[in-house]
């Protein structure tokens, strides 16, 4: 259900903590900020350097999107050694209604809200009028959930597609995954499809290679295969979108979720010409018997840094 009343909205992710303001009569998220959790102390330290930038008295109502698996009373974040108590948080801060829920969950209570402008479409495939969507991206981690609109009131899951399995599909893939498991063991999604996960490919790839691995934030890999002044960083960025592509296919199968798959989080916005060009769409639907069932799938590329918010928004509490 859509809030009554005005919402104070945030999305926690492992790096930055984006609040706002939901204008529940004018539908609109106003007083947006952003800010870098190692800059603080804690969520409620950023909370209250939003307090202060708002500069009037905070809503009744509340709503958080938080990357962290699932959680009673004590909502602990896997990428920053964060925890916390929502209820506590609430008398904190004078919550009369407040609501803590998982960031892809959040961003899965977004999707009927999205406008034509904050979408690019990867596969038009076939749109359903009614059934399970789902949204996974790639971030500090790798998160995902589902939407179900088939009842009175579309219901999201949220699940942890971060620790599935991965598999390798391409001789070289076997050829890294090799080397992976004897240094590190278990190989699981987002040790691979994260920032860090961009990282990890770029520096395994480097020593199956053999040549020197020099960079060292996923942002400068992205940026100079993009750009195309490093083939060792583009030839990585070529194989996160391939087993991207595949742990997709998977996780569209395993939920169901026909009706389109929306990626999110924030490294693909940044690479929508190079996602297209890759192997994505294809590895996606490589799946045996299912490939006609999952080339008919819309898949959607979601603009922007405001999807956890409006489904903060957006809700039940």
């Amino acid at each position: 259900m859509v809030a009554t009343a005005d919402r104070m909205v945030g999305d926690i992710g492992g790096t930055n903590t984006r609040l706002a303001l939901f204008d529940a009569h004018a539908k609109q998220l106003r007083f947006q900020r952003n800010y870098r959790n190692r800059d603080y102390g804690s969520l409620a330290d950023i909370i209250l350097a939003w307090r202060r930038d708002l500069g009037d008295k905070l809503p009744e109502e509340a709503c958080l999107a938080v990357a962290a698996p699932p959680f009673d009373d004590e909502v602990r974040l896997l990428n920053i050694d964060w925890r916390f108590s929502p209820r506590e948080l609430a008398k904190q801060f004078g919550f009369s209604q407040f609501g803590c829920i998982n960031d892809f969950e959040g961003n899965a209570y977004a999707l009927p809200h999205l406008g034509a402008h904050e979408l690019v479409t990867l596969q038009a495939g076939k749109p359903a009028l009614h059934g399970r969507l789902a949204t996974l991206g790639p971030g500090t981690g790798l998160g995902g959930a589902t939407l179900d609109t088939r009842g009175p009131e579309p219901l999201a899951c949220a699940s942890e597609p971060g620790h599935m399995g991965l598999a390798p599909a391409t001789a070289l893939e076997f050829a890294l995954f090799e080397r992976l498991r004897g240094e590190n063991g278990e190989i699981y999604a987002e040790r691979l499809l994260s920032g860090p996960g961009l990282l990890c490919l770029y520096q395994v790839l480097a020593r199956e290679r053999r040549v020197d691995a020099t960079l060292q934030e996923p942002e400068a890999i992205s940026a100079k295969g993009l750009r195309g002044e490093c083939t060792l960083c583009a030839e990585a960025l070529e194989l996160f979108c391939g087993l991207l592509g595949s742990a997709c296919g998977d996780f569209v199968l395993a939920n169901g979720a026909y009706g389109g798959l929306y990626l999110a989080g924030g490294i693909l916005p940044t690479m929508t010409d190079f996602l297209r060009k890759s192997t994505f769409s294809r590895r996606f639907a490589a799946k045996g018997k299912m490939k006609k069932h999952l080339s008919d799938v819309p898949l959607y590329l979601v603009c922007g840094d405001s999807i956890g918010l409006v489904g903060a928004a957006h809700a039940p509490i």
